[in-house]
């Protein structure tokens, strides 16, 4: 009896030691947390709610002031930040996924194997329309035309894009049906033949003659396939995109999506950028919701440098062309001129050394010293060693993706001889330069798995190791700086650094928790590495059905 009273206090003061613990909605706790905050700090627990990180350290920190409705055990699992591509095309890869996948066939031949037996999968289908498609992987190494398309499908349009998008292969058919009867004069473009009779290859942008004939889904579909791709981008941790020059039809599609909560993976638009666009866009202002924003317009400069469409200072090494633009420098200073009068990001498709010289001087010309304006230009393959240190001088940031060296190298020197080899894909270069990498994959023109553009930019070989000792190793990068890559710097690429990109106090409750700690695993199991469960906004919208909890 006599011990009652200290019973009485003993339970008061762990009610109150209790009742003093903060409720939020989840701890996550016993795991190797990777900030990637500026000390690139490590943690062991952190605390969400509301979908924002409150708390992160220690798991007696987070667990003696802190209580939640739910809990994760990362039973010492590695949790990075969200992983963010920096340049994707998810209307593409919604449509690829629907189309015949033409990546990887050895021969023209192969290709139409694999169009016929996705006729006999799809018999309803009243066009027929593949992709994926590269010649340099095919013995000859020829641009295919319509005459096997033709012999194989007499009767259905047939249009197969190469697999870089910047090349597609029409049937008679389907020329029929977009009255391409003759070969006319394109800016920026190239429909093949002889004689006035196209053969069926268009190239950049001579593919909009067919493109614009094709049908396109409804809302409904289109929907379908989105949410569809959104699954498979979730499941390999990908939290948020850049969507690399959208219409302003899929740009209304992507608004009433996202309003009506369809979709979940965060997205930053980039406008394509036409001279309609630009002024109608311009006039209405930024559009920003906490899933989806329209703050930027892409240009293109030039095409591709597998078909031969990258704009290039001198001729390429294995044809007697130079490439093109895809308008001329007047017009891309005039766009980039009143985009520099507002408040919007430019950001420019460039490939080849030409094209990146022009728009690194016409960017220089209108970016005012110390302005944060952070104007990107995607890809920034091919850089003659004079221009490098321009995105130094003007702050331009060079968003690239790995895997299109590693998938380039087998005929990269072909296109290009041995000098200007040492300035193409030359990613720590640019970093040196800049100071920061955004990095992406732009899928579906490579696999969206970011591990892959990890492995590409830290390793420099392919799937299979090849090279042995990296491919131009010399600008491979860390893989601090690889994850800084896909998380911070990308985020940062898009103003968006305050809010996410890393595991901070205040910002998006965005993270991903993979199997293996990619920061030590050996290069030749980073492709191979799983994701256990991704979290946006506190939220888990992917979970491997492995995981315990």
């Amino acid at each position: 009896m006599r011990n009652y009273p200290i019973l009485f206090v003993l339970c008061c003061v762990l009610f109150a030691a209790c009742s003093s613990k903060e409720n939020v909605d989840l701890i996550v706790h016993h795991a190797n947390v990777y900030t990637v905050d500026s000390m690139f700090s490590q943690a062991q627990a952190f605390a969400v709610k509301d979908g924002k990180f409150i708390a992160i350290g220690s798991n007696e920190h987070i667990e003696q002031q802190y209580t939640a409705k739910a809990y994760i055990d990362a039973e010492g699992q590695a949790i990075y930040p969200g992983f963010y591509d920096a340049h994707a095309h998810l209307f593409d890869e919604a449509e690829l996924m629907d189309q015949a996948d033409l990546n990887g066939a050895e021969s023209f031949e192969e290709v139409i194997r694999r169009v016929k037996e996705y006729r006999k999968r799809n018999p309803d289908k009243t066009w027929l329309i593949g992709s994926g498609w590269d010649q340099n992987r095919w013995k000859d190494k020829a641009f295919p035309t319509k005459e096997l398309l033709d012999k194989a499908f007499p009767d259905i349009p047939v249009y197969l894009i190469r697999v870089d998008y910047h090349a597609a292969v029409a049937n008679s058919k389907a020329l029929e049906w977009a009255k391409l009867n003759s070969i006319p004069i394109i800016h920026g473009g190239v429909v093949g033949g002889i004689n006035n009779v196209p053969n069926g290859l268009l190239i950049d942008n001579a593919m909009e003659l067919v493109n614009k004939t094709i049908p396109v889904p409804d809302e409904k579909e289109y929907l379908r396939m989105l949410k569809r791709t959104q699954d498979s981008l979730l499941s390999v941790g990908l939290t948020s995109i850049v969507d690399a020059g959208l219409t302003k039809e899929k740009l209304d599609l992507l608004k009433k999506y996202y309003r009506a909560g369809e979709l979940k993976i965060r997205d930053y638009a980039m406008i394509l950028g036409t001279p309609k666009n630009i002024k109608s866009f311009i006039s209405q202002g930024f559009y920003e919701t906490g899933r989806f924003e329209i703050k930027s317009f892409k240009l293109l400069a030039d095409g591709a440098l597998g078909s031969r469409g990258a704009c290039l200072l001198a001729h390429y090494h294995d044809a007697p062309t130079h490439g093109f633009l895809l308008h001329s420098p007047a017009e891309y200073e005039e766009m980039i001129k009143q985009i520099a009068a507002s408040k919007f990001q430019a950001n420019t498709h460039a490939i080849g050394d030409s094209a990146n010289r022009i728009i690194l001087d016409i960017y220089g010309k209108y970016l005012q010293p110390q302005a944060d304006r952070r104007w990107r230009i995607e890809h920034a393959q091919i850089i003659s060693p004079v221009d490098f240190n321009k995105f130094r001088q003007f702050q331009i940031i060079p968003s690239v993706q790995p895997t299109h060296a590693t998938s380039d190298m087998y005929w990269a020197k072909d296109r290009l001889g041995e000098e200007r080899m040492k300035g193409a894909y030359a990613y720590k270069h640019l970093l040196e330069e800049y100071g920061k990498l955004a990095l992406g994959s732009d899928f579906p023109v490579e696999h969206f798995n970011p591990l892959y553009g990890f492995h590409a930019a830290v390793a420099r070989v392919d799937k299979n190791g090849f090279p042995d000792k990296g491919f131009q190793i010399q600008d491979a990068i860390s893989r601090e700086d690889a994850l800084r890559g896909m998380t911070i710097w990308a985020a940062y690429s898009c103003f968006q650094e305050n809010k996410r990109g890393s595991i901070e106090v205040g910002k998006d409750a965005d993270f991903v928790i993979l199997e293996q700690d990619i920061l030590k695993a050996p290069f030749d199991q980073l492709r191979d590495v799983k994701t256990l469960r991704t979290v946006i906004a506190g939220e888990t919208v992917f979970k491997r059905q492995s995981l315990s909890n």
